[in-house]
């Protein structure tokens, strides 16, 4: 009779476990936003970041890329997703490996994972198409470094990047996606044809997805050190008691604009492989607009006529509707300060404050974060406050980009805990 009773108990706990494992689903961990390799620096008169020193080489050619990238949320299993969207030419992998990063190219003895695409380790990918890796078995941690290793056996053709990684990357000569470190590797920051990595994660997590310039790119914040908004973000939600398991997903491109395409095409375009594209999102982050603003009614712009402030307000309703199409709640960010800035008018000010009027009252998102309020100087709000930017006058520095995301009630997203800013009051 025990033993009877032992069998149902066992019978019924494994029932349990394939429910609770069946309910499991794919939620993107982290993410970048592809674009082309820029063919001029951003900076000067354009209003963006300065060229990095380490710059993006033009292509590779039996190389292997490794890239390190902090996750969010956790799980047990992974899959990685790559883009060929900006190739002119099929783009051949020969192999791609996952690890969880020990330190700088160094990968966690044990760790390692060769990745495969139906079934096969190597996977051609054809112009403007993306592939998702089979599944591996790795406990992924929560706010952890993984290393993706990328071997490329040909010329790799025209590349498809994310200019502004702000993690090291790690490049050498040939197939050396297993081994456990590179030594005298060349190193960049970008990132290279990886676009998301995707975990197992339970029933009640999802993603939210901070859509921007290069504000939301996390520009002129520290390298190595995940400084960005939406990185404070993810550190904040992950470690708040009560809070729901949410990644955070920064598919921000330094330099974007909303109705033009520059750095990384216009973000109307990119809208659906970016937002709707990752794996369980249900609320977005909208930060952009200062980079049509600046570039179009700055002295001398030859971009064509200054953008209204009708212009840019239809362009976000556009994106409002589209994600609430597919069930993404919205979030609507008002536009920091940037007065002193290359790109600097008295007209774009005047475009800017009516665009953050209408983002504040119009009552189009599901809410709102008043990124201008944080940041702004109190005695001149069109400047940032005192430690908030390191002399561009444009970009945040870390200290800033913490107060933007300790601003964030996170109520927003259904938990229990209140923003960091109203627990200090």
């Amino acid at each position: 009779m025990k033993l009877r009773n032992w069998i149902v108990v066992l019978t019924a706990t494994l029932v349990l476990v394939q429910i609770a494992e069946a309910q499991d689903h794919w939620v993107t961990t982290w993410a970048a936003a592809p674009q082309a390799r820029l063919q001029a620096p951003l900076g000067g008169q354009r209003g963006g970041p300065a060229p990095p020193a380490n710059a993006a080489p033009a292509s590779f050619n039996d190389q292997t890329i490794r890239m390190i990238v902090h996750t969010s949320l956790g799980g047990r299993r992974a899959r990685v997703t790559l883009s060929n969207a900006f190739g002119n030419s099929p783009l051949m992998i020969g192999a791609v490996h996952v690890a969880l990063r020990s330190r700088e190219s160094a990968i966690a003895a044990g760790s390692d994972r060769a990745l495969a695409f139906n079934g096969k380790p190597a996977v051609t990918i054809a112009p403007g198409a993306h592939v998702i890796s089979d599944p591996v078995d790795l406990k992924v941690p929560q706010l952890g470094d993984l290393a993706i290793s990328i071997y490329v056996p040909g010329d790799s053709g025209q590349l498809t990047l994310h200019n502004t990684g702000l993690h090291t990357t790690y490049i050498a000569k040939g197939n050396v996606t297993a081994e456990s470190v590179f030594n005298d590797a060349v190193t960049t920051r970008s990132y290279y044809w990886i676009t998301g990595i995707d975990v197992v994660a339970p029933a009640d997590a999802s993603a939210i997805v901070a859509f921007g310039d290069s504000i939301t790119d996390g520009s002129t914040s520290t390298p190595d050190a995940n400084r960005s908004w939406p990185s404070f973000l993810a550190e904040r939600i992950l470690s708040t008691p009560g809070a729901p398991k949410l990644a955070v997903l920064n598919e921000g491109i330094a330099g974007n604009r909303v109705l033009a395409d520059g750095a990384g095409v216009n973000a109307l375009a990119r809208f659906d492989r970016d937002v709707l594209g990752p794996a369980g999102v249900k609320w977005l982050f909208i930060m952009e607009s200062i980079n049509d603003i600046g570039q179009t009614t700055r002295a001398n712009a030859t971009t064509g006529p200054p953008v209204t402030p009708d212009d840019l307000i239809g362009a976000l309703k556009q994106m409002v509707e589209r994600a609430h199409t597919h069930g993404i709640k919205v979030i609507g960010c008002t536009l920091t300060p940037y007065e002193g800035a290359a790109y600097y008018s008295e007209q774009g000010e005047e475009i800017r404050q009516a665009v953050n009027r209408w983002i504040r009252t119009s009552g189009a998102f599901d809410a709102v974060v008043d990124y201008d309020a944080v940041t702004r100087d109190p005695a001149n709000p069109k400047v940032f406050k005192a430690g908030f930017n390191d002399g561009d006058h444009l970009h945040p520095n870390d200290a800033g980009y913490k107060a933007m995301a300790d601003s964030i009630d996170l109520r927003i997203f259904g938990g229990k805990s209140v923003s960091a800013a109203a627990k200090k009051n």
